[in-house]
């Protein structure tokens, strides 16, 4: 199989190098290693930058459209706790696997490291 694009990894799961569905082990814990090829999953370092962005971002249409809600139909307040908790909780985790998934896909594709400092023309 072709290398996969690293949408195709975050949409799809998929190993950046192989293309095999083994990226994921739970809905947004990486595997420690595809069981395909091998590559060690556990030496790329997403961290939480995709969480807080898409928290901040999804938090912010989620609180537009309550609002815009509100103000055309003025709703009951727990038409507004069942609509917007689960909302909010799909669209944060659906959409923090599909950037995890990119990301590791980037990492592996520009062979991205840790930064070092040179020192003395090292």
């Amino acid at each position: 199989m072709k290398t996969p694009t690293p949408i195709e990894s975050g949409l799809k799961g998929l190993c950046p190098r192989c293309g095999a569905k083994t990226l994921f082990s739970s809905i947004v814990g990486f595997a420690p290693s595809c069981r395909a090829c091998g590559l060690s999953f556990a030496s790329f370092n997403v961290g939480d930058g995709p969480a807080a962005f898409l928290t901040l971002g999804i938090g912010a249409l989620v609180t537009a459209l309550a609002v815009a809600l509100e103000l055309s139909t003025q709703p009951p307040f727990w038409v507004h706790l069942i609509l917007w908790i689960p909302f909010t909780a799909l669209a944060v985790i659906g959409s923090l696997r599909i950037a995890k998934g990119m990301l590791i896909a980037l990492e592996y594709r520009n062979a991205a490291r840790e930064g070092r400092i040179v020192e003395n023309g090292e």
